[in-house]
């Protein structure tokens, strides 16, 4: 029997019903598009052009200040007084300063050993030197083996104390700073703070007191992390390049120009004084560290940030744990810089331009408008533009700048510049999260305290990848479809800049592409970046 036209399945009356509900679609849309549409998207693509050009001005002042402090050598030991801390026959050990090494952990089964570890083996007099394991687990069993190891190195004569409390109240700001109450911190001048998963090495503290006890200036020396596992998958390798750019460009710059840049929470020396005198840890945003380093540097204590000095450590490998990390590190900014910004323009102990500094480079370009460029612009009004050719967009704000801009994050990361394609993608959906966690940090929303802590792998890692060296690669649907929409981005990417460069206006197409590998990556084959489990 012959198959029927599938338009004759259907009855007369809803063909015309579906027709008049298009034209009078069309019919609103007419309506309201040239009074309403065109004039709020006018509005809206101008003030992000304007904030487009903030936060390309910013990123070019920092790429001129770094190629000339790299020109003329201006390394720390050059701007600040560094010798090495030397013997004293009469005073012997008492010669060098007390130094407390803390270490905050949570249910960190994985890399409880390695943290311990490495700061049980931290080359300093074995008298002059106190670790402290500030375990908040929940989990009896990690506690009781967090407990063991302690016990284990205090056997081998280090000076290690295993503190607990009844309580998680403020996280791990409330963990330092509960563990600073202790009588026998009173004797230590200096205290070193690292994450369960970083791991320094021996010297990390003969190349990092003597800054301080030279320069009574100085409050801060930040160390550089390493990543052990950049090259576990894709999206680990996409985390290095944004946090590469951070450390060889924002925190370089920050610290030759106004001796300020935010304190990355671990692999780092404070002095205690400075701690005492910005008020102590405050746990009342996700940023205990950014907030502390603000509160030191308004009362006119300096930083110095150590790009040579390297400190291992572990980036999430899963995108769930990357995912409620930046959450925590984008919305804990923004809610910071509301609480703060008063107390900053009404501080008088700092000149005026390093409130500007603060207040315009850390906080609004980097912390705020740098997330909702990226999606408000880029992700939705570009691609709206498609919609509604009336609204023209400078191809020197969609094209131009945000080449120049991913140019100079490229900096950082030179190795992976051929994955820069697959990181604007990666980026375009990451910023949805971000402009959400921003805002959720402005407004002070339920979420705004949300802490999660990243989980990390540790050993677990090495295991993982000797499983994948012996098994052979498989790939789901999903992946596929994946790898394909990328590789349909980077193509029209490419194609997309040389339609602008030669003068063709085809560049739209590549901009509702762009919108669309957004929204299928956001829901759901994000997950393809992780290898399979």
């Amino acid at each position: 029997m012959d198959r029927l036209p599938s338009a004759t399945l259907l009855p007369d009356g809803f063909i015309g019903g579906r027709d008049d509900m298009t034209e009078q679609f069309s019919m609103v849309w007419a309506q309201i598009k040239a009074p309403l549409i065109v004039p709020l998207l006018k509005l809206a693509v101008m003030v992000c052009l304007i904030m487009s050009v903030m936060l390309f001005i910013e990123r070019v002042y920092m790429g001129v200040v770094i190629l000339l402090v790299k020109l003329f050598a201006r390394k720390p030991e050059k701007r600040y007084k560094w010798e090495p801390i030397k013997d004293d026959l009469e005073l012997g050990n008492s010669a060098y300063p007390v130094v407390l090494v803390q270490i905050p952990m949570y249910n960190e089964k994985e890399v409880y050993q390695l943290s311990i570890g490495a700061a049980c083996g931290l080359s300093w007099p074995s008298d002059r030197i106190i670790i402290q394991v500030l375990d908040d687990s929940t989990d009896p069993i990690i506690k009781a083996l967090v407990e063991t190891e302690c016990q284990r190195w205090a056997s081998k004569g280090v000076n290690i104390k295993y503190e607990i409390r009844d309580n998680r109240n403020g996280y791990k700001a409330g963990a330092l700073k509960e563990g600073l109450n202790h009588a026998y911190v009173k004797q230590c001048d200096y205290v070193a703070i690292f994450d369960a998963d970083f791991q320094p090495e021996p010297d990390f503290l003969w190349r990092t007191i003597p800054f301080l006890v030279h320069n009574p200036q100085l409050a801060l020396v930040q160390a550089r992390w390493k990543f052990v596992n950049a090259d576990e998958c894709l999206m680990t390798r996409m985390q290095e390049m944004s946090l590469d750019y951070h450390f060889t460009v924002e925190q370089e710059v920050g610290s030759s120009t106004y001796a300020f840049f935010g304190f990355n929470g671990t692999a780092g020396v404070w002095r205690l004084a400075a701690i005492d005198e910005a008020g102590g840890w405050k746990d009342r945003t996700t940023v205990e560290d950014m907030d502390l380093a603000v509160r030191a540097s308004l009362r006119g204590w300096k930083f110095v940030y150590l790009g040579s000095l390297v400190v291992k450590n572990e980036l999430p490998s899963t995108f769930k744990a990357y995912r409620y990390q930046q959450h925590r590190w984008s919305c804990g900014p923004a809610n910071l810089f509301r609480k703060m910004v008063m107390e900053i323009i009404r501080n008088k102990k700092v000149t005026l331009w390093k409130k500007v500094h603060v207040i315009y480079s850390f906080f609004l370009v980097r912390k705020i408008i740098a997330h909702l460029i990226t999606f408000v612009f880029y992700c939705v009004l570009l691609p709206s533009t498609v919609l509604v050719p009336e609204v023209q967009v400078p191809k020197w704000g969609a094209v131009y700048i945000p080449c120049v801009i991913t140019l100079l994050n490229a900096v950082g990361t030179p190795r992976s510049l051929h994955l820069m394609v697959f990181w604007i993608l990666f980026e375009n959906v990451m910023s949805l999260h971000r402009t959400k966690a921003t805002f959720v940090g402005l407004l002070e929303s339920s979420r705004v305290n949300e802490w999660v802590v990243t989980e990390k792998l540790g050993d677990a890692l090495k295991n993982k990848s000797a499983v994948k060296a012996i098994r052979k690669p498989r790939f789901r649907f999903g992946e596929r479809l994946h790898l394909l929409e990328l590789g349909t981005g980077a193509y029209l990417f490419f194609c997309g800049c040389y339609d602008v460069a030669f003068g063709k206006n085809h560049y739209y197409l590549y901009l509702f592409t762009q919108a669309i590998a957004f929204f299928i990556a956001g829901f759901g084959y994000i997950g393809t970046f992780v290898p399979n489990s």
